[in-house]
């Protein structure tokens, strides 16, 4: 985060909400569930927990409040992520083998380390508690994405919970079509309050006119795109994009299950009718780069984007769904946003002028920079209060498994 963040005084209180929190989402999980990695881009969601109470302990206790005392000599590496510096981990497609600590040892690791935080509350830097803090709600998310991948590859296809939100129509509305004049924009987060490192600093940008779409796509129109052989013709698809539809049998978006003539989805709350006027999600980058090329659109620059949310009220304090309720319009993106994080046409770069931060936690976003694409905006399982306009989220264009949809962008 920014050194010169927020100093206003952090309450023990918010370390307790956030971790409660983390522990709430493993209701109604059996101690398997939480110890299986069902793909190499997942982990387990005892590893999830550990690795949460690992960056308190190894970025913040250990290295400044001088009596504490690691609670096991080998949990510094066994639930170090991408660290390099911090030394050797176990790869992260090998998570899954790691059933000894158990479960009940993890979690006896939380309550130490949550009882010596608020031993040396007041003395620990500030800008690391905040950061340990947003970067376990971002886990929180992971879980999400994570334990439904789990319950998809399960024949039986178990539901992690009942429905949090309203079924959705058949029906959608027309895209309606916001325009921007451009010219020199600022953009970028200033001001007081917490954000990453990747989201400043403010700087300028020339952008041409554009129009954006008051809503993302729905499923209604993605099927549209599939009954109209998209998956089949290469005009369409970028060439890496096309490899991966012949080698992998993409036809639809992930999660969606084909019997007979009708489509299904695969969602965190059962299996329900596709097509519907939710957002599409789980689509890779590429797929949504060849529905606009079908639409005759494009995607957004991740600038473009940002102006446009800026100009809204979003809701960043919207609860989580668990899967995106149906769409309704809006003439501001900011209204809208935030139900599926939405693809970019920018890659994952740095802005101008950007440092990381000192010591390990430099190694926390700047390392990414490269074969990354940039989406926006958040998703119905983002925690809270982790949507704003600035924020800045990236993954590979092959990955799907994340709640990724398209919002259209044209030239006027």
């Amino acid at each position: 985060m920014r050194a010169d963040a927020d100093q206003e005084p952090l309450a023990f209180s918010c370390l307790e909400a956030v971790r409660a929190a983390t522990l709430r989402l493993t209701q109604g999980l059996s101690a398997e569930d939480m110890v299986v990695q069902s793909m190499p881009d997942a982990s387990p969601i005892k590893w999830h927990l550990a690795h949460t109470t690992w960056f308190f302990e190894t970025l913040i206790l250990l290295p400044h409040a001088p009596t504490y005392r690691a609670f096991h000599p080998h949990f510094g590496s066994l639930f170090n992520s991408y660290y390099e510096s911090l030394g050797p981990r176990p790869p992260r497609p090998q998570r899954g083998l790691l059933t000894r600590p158990s479960l009940e040892e993890v979690l006896q690791y939380r309550t130490h380390v949550e009882e010596a935080l608020r031993r040396h509350w007041q003395d620990l830097p500030l800008d690391l508690l905040r950061l340990g803090l947003h970067h376990e709600q971002q886990h929180q998310e992971l879980m999400l994405t994570d334990v439904k991948h789990l319950l998809f590859s399960n024949p039986l296809k178990p539901i992690y919970a009942a429905s949090s939100g309203p079924s959705a129509a058949t029906q959608s509305s027309s895209l309606a079509w916001r325009t921007f004049e451009g010219g020199l924009i600022a953009i970028g987060h200033e001001g007081p309050g917490f954000v990453f490192d990747n989201e400043g600093p403010r700087h300028q940008v020339f952008l041409n006119p554009f129009r954006l779409a008051d809503r993302c796509v729905t499923e209604a129109e993605y099927l549209e795109f599939m009954e109209d052989g998209g998956y089949s013709d290469p005009s369409l698809w970028l060439s890496e994009g096309w490899d991966l539809v012949q080698a992998a049998g993409w036809n639809a978006p992930y999660y969606w299950m084909k019997d007979d003539s009708r489509w299904s989805v695969f969602t965190l709350t059962g299996v329900r009718e596709a097509g519907t006027s939710s957002p599409v999600c789980h689509l890779s980058f590429f797929e949504a780069d060849a529905y606009a090329k079908w639409a005759g659109k494009r995607l957004p620059l991740e600038t473009e984007w940002e102006i446009a949310a800026s100009k809204g009220a979003g809701d960043p304090l919207r609860p989580v769904t668990l899967h995106p309720i149906p769409l309704q319009t809006s003439v501001l993106l900011g209204a809208s946003y935030g139900k599926v994080w939405e693809w970019t046409a920018s890659p994952y770069t740095p802005y101008p002028g950007y440092r990381p931060m000192k010591g390990p936690v430099g190694e926390y976003n700047g390392k990414f920079m490269v074969n990354q694409m940039v989406l926006r905006g958040g998703s119905c399982v983002t925690p809270p209060g982790h949507m704003r306009p600035t924020y800045r989220n990236f993954f590979p264009p092959c990955a799907r498994w994340q709640f990724s949809g398209i919002r259209l962008a044209e030239d006027p």
